[in-house]
């Protein structure tokens, strides 16, 4: 494309897939592990993946069938994880002697992770442009004398990826807290936290209410913002047994996407053959209009309700249950259908037919993402997605219920385990009482306050516990400055990644073991912990040989920093805690709600399944004792003349922030990422074309915000609505431009002006 992005110069587009997976997904996938990982290791890593005596994937947070697992129980994209992970380049001091951060800042993402793991612990000291070997009791050492050296507790961050394990995430907020911070940002800030916070206000649980069963006998099944071909693979199967037993489908979403449309089961011969189709109704929806979607719905139902007494509204479930019907009744009765109309871009037709598929199910489930959760109304949108099921009475009954469906391996378990800015009071008394300390009681800083407070002065050291925080968190120039700015920048990961090279004044790269591998701290076999999107807990033990002889687990590392920082204060038995993975379990079945006897249950079980009380027993612990309904005002987004809406997403050679490669078969997309599907009569009347070349601009009160040299392509998405992916549309969203309540960022409904650059001759 230009000397600016060397990899973009092959980039071909091709028609989109119409179905996800199928023999095209099994060759890429074994393609990959091979030339990563090599024929012994593939075989080893790929035959262990989510399996009961194996390690848990890294890649989404699915669930594994308690029963019936298959022999290649994994995706594509799983195995792109694995294999990713596995890889066997190493990333040591001769590399960082050979390769400055100025030199490295210039190189792509994907080009820094596809070096290899990271092997040696790295400092990088201040004023220095190159980072250089450290042993790790300096490293730690270092550590606590930054924390040390801090004025007050709260200048100290302590971000977590959504892939720690339990363990580690337990440990991780206990040496935050003994530290004396709530600072505990995590990705859930990004990603989920309007999920979180919409259903603790409507159910008193911040939780989906489904087991994998109740999707098996789902009358119907609601996929909303979420495309699992590509970001939750595995969910296929799922859907696939349930059609095969009966339920329809209602996708709704932007774009028509192949893993919404038809799956090729690789492991079935009908897969092999035919496929399964699964959109029944496919409701293309104008970006930001799902709040209006679902309250034009309710408003049909009540109609039918009013035609047909009885037979839609579950009036006892309602009575005894909820609070808040009448208000929310009378509101949903004074629905403007042209704002309907309008915010969503569908026909009425189109809408009414939606919510006859609802008024004939007697079990739907809702599944959401993201393309639900980042916008400024997010939150609204759930309690609207709630309330729907409230009225029908589709919670805590089987084959019925909602289902978020989270986009990391473990990030709701590291939201039970403790990571969060805001824990319950419960939660603090319980920890206090088991270690013998008052935990700060003060709130912390959620992803974009930790930015906020490094950018004014208020934060000085950032520790980051995996991910990448850099590419993960919205404006992009703000954030890295923001890191660059630190007294002290720790981040521990498996590979390299540009939250490295937007160091601290002091920075730290801690080498961490990846999931996959065997781990022998303590000079025992040890396992961890992981929860999946469903609630269920279950054990993780890596197989492989270590990428590098000193790589540490996280546990250890997070105890290795904490005793550096605090020693003994409290009696916290940090080297213990690294020693035996289990006496960190021992502690959280006596301290985290729901996990009693948390080390029994795993030696015995391996598994088990959380409590929760809207799906075990139909009791909703929120304030009122009762489920609620919820009345927010119905915004209409405006979009001047000459706009679009774009909203970012991932290609299907990608998770989160880590680029596995350049292609992105399923939207017909080969050899680049900086593209931007547009609807092709907006290219028409926009005086542009299939394969000009434009700069993504934003505007904002504070400026404009811009993303270069996007190659345009004309694609099947609603009028006035673009697409294009991220991390590199990250700095076209403000760091101030969150939902509302839930602080997530808008990156999904970003208003955006196309501006035409000259070929680059």
């Amino acid at each position: 494309m230009s000397d600016e992005y060397p990899e973009e110069a092959g980039l071909t587009v091709r028609p989109p897939a119409t179905h996800a997976a199928g023999l095209k997904a099994v060759r890429v996938s074994l393609r990959r592990a091979l030339a990563q990982m090599g024929p012994a290791k593939s075989a080893k890593n790929l035959l262990s993946l989510n399996q009961v005596d194996g390690f848990d994937c890294m890649s989404c947070a699915w669930p594994d069938p308690l029963e019936g697992r298959h022999t290649a129980e994994f995706c594509e994209n799983g195995a792109k994880a694995v294999s990713w992970e596995g890889q066997r380049d190493t990333v040591g001091p001769d590399f960082f002697a050979r390769h400055s951060i100025s030199e490295l800042a210039g190189r792509s993402g994907y080009w820094l992770e596809s070096q290899g793991r990271l092997a040696h612990p790295m400092v990088r000291r201040d004023g220095a442009d190159h980072y250089e070997p450290i042993s790790w009791a300096d490293a730690f050492a270092l550590v606590g004398e930054h924390l040390r050296a801090l004025e007050s507790q709260d200048e100290a961050l302590f971000y977590t990826s959504g892939r720690a394990s339990n363990e580690a995430a337990f440990v991780y907020q206990l040496f935050a807290r003994a530290f004396g911070t709530n600072n505990l940002p995590d990705c859930s800030n990004m990603c989920h936290e309007s999920t979180s916070v919409g259903l603790a206000r409507t159910i008193g649980v911040g939780k989906g209410t489904v087991t994998l069963q109740d999707l098996h006998e789902a009358d119907l099944i609601v996929i909303s913002g979420q495309n699992p071909g590509t970001n939750h693979p595995r969910m296929l199967s799922a859907l696939e047994k349930a059609k095969r037993n009966g339920a329809k489908i209602l996708a709704v979403n932007p774009l028509r996407e192949a893993g919404l449309l038809k799956f090729n089961n690789p492991q079935t011969p009908r897969g092999l053959t035919i496929g399964t189709g699964l959109a029944d109704r496919y409701l293309r929806i104008r970006s930001n209009g799902d709040l209006a979607l679902w309250r034009g719905v309710a408003r049909l139902l009540l109609e039918a309700e009013d035609a047909n007494p009885g037979t839609i509204v579950d009036r006892e479930f309602v009575r005894q249950s909820t609070t808040g019907w009448e208000a929310w009744e009378k509101h949903v009765r004074g629905v403007d259908w042209d704002e309907v109309v309008a915010a969503t871009g569908l026909a009425r037709e189109e809408i009414e037919a939606a919510a006859a598929m609802m008024a004939e199910s007697q079990r739907t489930v809702h599944c959401w993402a993201m393309g639900i959760t980042q916008h400024r109304n997010a939150v609204a949108t759930v309690g609207e997605i709630v309330n729907v099921a409230l009225m029908r009475g589709m919670i805590g009954k089987p084959g019925a219920g909602l289902c978020p469906v989270r986009g990391h391996s473990n990030v709701q378990g590291d939201r039970t385990m403790g990571i969060w800015e805001k824990p319950p009071e419960s939660f603090l008394d319980a920890l206090g009482a088991e270690f013998g300390f008052e935990p700060p009681r003060e709130h912390g800083h959620d992803a974009a306050d930790a930015v906020r407070a490094l950018r004014d002065g208020r934060a000085k050291v950032f520790v980051g516990l995996g991910g990448n925080f850099a590419e993960a968190m919205s404006d992009t120039a703000v954030t890295e400055a923001a890191l660059r700015s630190a007294a002290l920048t720790v981040q521990i990961s498996t590979k390299l990644n540009r939250s490295h090279l937007a160091a601290g004044k002091d920075a730290l790269i801690l080498p961490a073991l990846g999931r996959t591998e065997q781990d022998h701290t303590g000079g025992i076999v040890q396992r961890v912990t992981v929860e999946d999107s469903m609630s269920v807990v279950h054990a993780s033990r890596g197989r492989a040989k270590p990428a590098a002889p000193l790589l540490r687990s996280e546990v250890a590392i997070v105890c290795g920093m904490a005793y550096a920082a605090l020693g003994d204060r409290y009696g916290i038995p940090w080297p213990e805690f690294a020693a035996d993975y289990a006496r960190i379990r021992e502690r959280i079945g006596r301290v985290v709600p729901g996990c009693e006897g948390y080390e029994e249950k795993i030696s015995r079980h391996a598994a088990f399944t959380l409590p929760h009380p809207p799906r075990d027993t139909r009791t909703f612990p929120t304030p009122e004792g009762k489920a609620v309904f919820t009345v927010s005002p119905l915004e209409v987004l405006t979009v001047p003349e000459g706009r679009l809406i774009l909203q970012t997403l991932r290609s299907h050679d990608q998770f989160n922030t880590t680029v596995y490669g350049l292609d992105d078969r399923y939207r017909g997309i080969r050899s680049g990422r900086r593209v931007v599907f547009v609807n092709e009569a907006d290219l028409r009347e926009l005086g542009l074309r299939d394969g000009d070349h434009v700069d993504l601009v934003s505007e904002w009160p504070d400026g404009e915000r811009r993303a270069p040299r996007f190659r345009l392509v004309a694609y099947d998405t609603p009028k006035g609505c673009a697409a294009a992916y991220y991390p590199e549309t990250n700095p076209l969203v403000p760091l101030d431009s969150q939902a509302l309540e839930s602080g997530t960022p808008t990156s999904k409904s970003v208003v955006v002006r196309l501006e035409p650059v000259r070929p680059v001759e």
